[in-house]
Parts: C-alpha cells; sequence; structure tokens
C-alpha cells in the first residue's frame, strides 16, 4: 500500500521541532518509532507533514535525578532492555520491554511513542501508572508536567494539547527491595496484550505493606486497579486475598470484544493476570 504524498522534517532541537508542528498546524505529526504512525499513515490517515524526532539529541538518554529517573522520549525498548541504570532500579521496565512486539521494532520503537499515543493495548502506560510516573510536555505555551494517572482521558486521547510533545518520563525510585512483575497473555509473538497486569510491592514480615497494579489493554485506558492493590495490603498473598484482589480488577475492566476473546473472556484472563503478577512480584521482594 503506497501512503500519500507528505512532507518531511528532521528538526534538531525540541524549540525547532515545537515551532515546527505549530506553524504546520493540524496536518502535522510528530515521528518517533513510527510503529502506530506509519500504519495510522498508510490506512487510516493523512497527515501532509511528518516532524521526525530522531534528529533532536535532548530527546535521548537515561538519568539518575535525585531519587528519580529521567528517561528522554526518544529512548528506545531496546536501549531500555540495555541500560545498567533500568536494570538497577526500574527492572520492571525491562520485563515490559522484552515482551513488546519482537527485537526489530523494539530497536525502534521509543519509550516516548509508546506512552504518548493513547493506545490501550500499549504496554508501558499501564507501568507507569503503577510507578507514579510524570510526563514532561512541551509546546508553544512553555513546558508543564501531567501525572500518568492524569494523562489517559479516551482509547487514542490524552492530555496533549496540539503542537505539545513529549519529551521525558520521570519516574520516582521504587522503595530498596521491592517486588515487581509484569505478566502478559497475548496469542503470539508480536501481538498486542489479550490481557496484561503489572504490579510493584513491599513485603515486611511475610505481608504485603505497598502495592500498585496496572492493567493493559482492559479498558480504553489503562488502569490503575487500588481497590486491587488495597486488597492485599496486609496480607500474606493467601488464596482468598489474591482471588479478592482479582475481583476488585476485574470490577474496573471494560475490554472489547474482539479477535482476542470476547468481554467475559479477557475479564477472566485479566483477573488470572493480576494473581500472577502479584505472586511474581511476591518473590521477589526482599
Amino acid at each position: 500500500m503506497i501512503p500519500g504524498s507528505f512532507s518531511y522534517y528532521r528538526p534538531a532541537t525540541v524549540a525547532d521541532a515545537i515551532k515546527l508542528l505549530a506553524d504546520l498546524g493540524e496536518e502535522a505529526r510528530p515521528l518517533a518509532g513510527g510503529h502506530s504512525l506509519i500504519p495510522m499513515k498508510l490506512r487510516l490517515a493523512t497527515p501532509g507533514h511528518l516532524v521526525d524526532l530522531h534528529g533532536v539529541a535532548g530527546l535521548k538518554g537515561i538519568r539518575r535525578d535525585g531519587n528519580k529517573v529521567v528517561i528522554g522520549a526518544m529512548t528506545t525498548q531496546h536501549e531500555l532492555l540495555g541500560s545498567d541504570e533500568i536494570k538497577t532500579t526500574l527492572p520492571i521496565l525491562q520485563e515490559a520491554a522484552a515482551l513488546i512486539a519482537d527485537p526489530q521494532v523494539r530497536y525502534r520503537g521509543t519509550l516516548g511513542g509508546n506512552v504518548a499515543n493513547g493506545d490501550p493495548g500499549n504496554d508501558m502506560p499501564a507501568l507507569m501508572l503503577a510507578l507514579g510516573a510524570a510526563y514532561r510536555l512541551e509546546g508553544p505555551n512553555g513546558a508543564r508536567e501531567v501525572m500518568a494517572g492524569d494523562f489517559y482521558q479516551g482509547a487514542y486521547f490524552t492530555a496533549l494539547e496540539p503542537g505539545e510533545i513529549l519529551t521525558s518520563v520521570t519516574i520516582p525510585l521504587p522503595a530498596a527491595g521491592h517486588g515487581y512483575a509484569y505478566e502478559k497473555l497475548k496469542r503470539k509473538v508480536g501481538d498486542y496484550a489479550t490481557a496484561a497486569a503489572a504490579v510493584v510491592l513491599t513485603m515486611t514480615g511475610g505481608r504485603v505493606a505497598s502495592c500498585a497494579i496496572g492493567l493493559t489493554n482492559l479498558h480504553e485506558t489503562p488502569l490503575l486497579a487500588s481497590d486491587a492493590a488495597k486488597a492485599v495490603v496486609g496480607t500474606s498473598l493467601d488464596a482468598a486475598s489474591l482471588k479478592k484482589a482479582a475481583a476488585a480488577a476485574q470490577a474496573i475492566m471494560s475490554p472489547a470484544a474482539d479477535a482476542r476473546g470476547p468481554i467475559e473472556y479477557r475479564k477472566h484472563v485479566g483477573g488470572i493476570m493480576v494473581q500472577r503478577a502479584l505472586q511474581g512480584a511476591a518473590g521477589r521482594a526482599r
């Protein structure tokens, strides 16, 4: 399939990219990894201008900033997998990145593109909710910070204003000795999740002291399953508390019926992913 004609731009700075998007208006789209935009360009949308962000060095990199980690939006999934900083401080990002599509996609796909697109099937947004991440958005009116929990407003609908781009993701360091897990059920390699759950928790004396649970592709936005997390705090994650957490998570799920299965099936396996992720995270907690 041959796309329609378009103009191509490759700015060198964030300021240049923002100016281009502002000047070119609604017909312009930023290009990161391209795994969402290019299929849309071929089939669903016809932006007249593509602003390629790969030349913007300021959008790359992973750095520690006190008790937080700041990740540039154009950092690829492959770079996350190879980062010693991420391995030490935020290993759940590597666990999830390894489950995204295939190596070819991970070499090109970016963290910023994954979290900014608003696709409910993307893996990283649910992790950002569970980790309490914040997004730096920059546009014609300056820069602002939006919490991941306030960013997602509907399928492909986010807090990004016209002309804004997401430039970095800031994640607070989880507690030392925390446990983590990302459990994902998919039909085949490269597919979106039928259901997935991210868990970050701490344990004290064999009982859950704190917990956060994020859900992927079980609603039109990623979900933070707060009631499910509360259900296990203070428990030893016995069978009854796991079942209660799964039920609380299922209560907020509203997946679409699609080729991955009917609604009830997807909610059922969503509950199983929650239980598996809780058990996996507890097993890693120190």
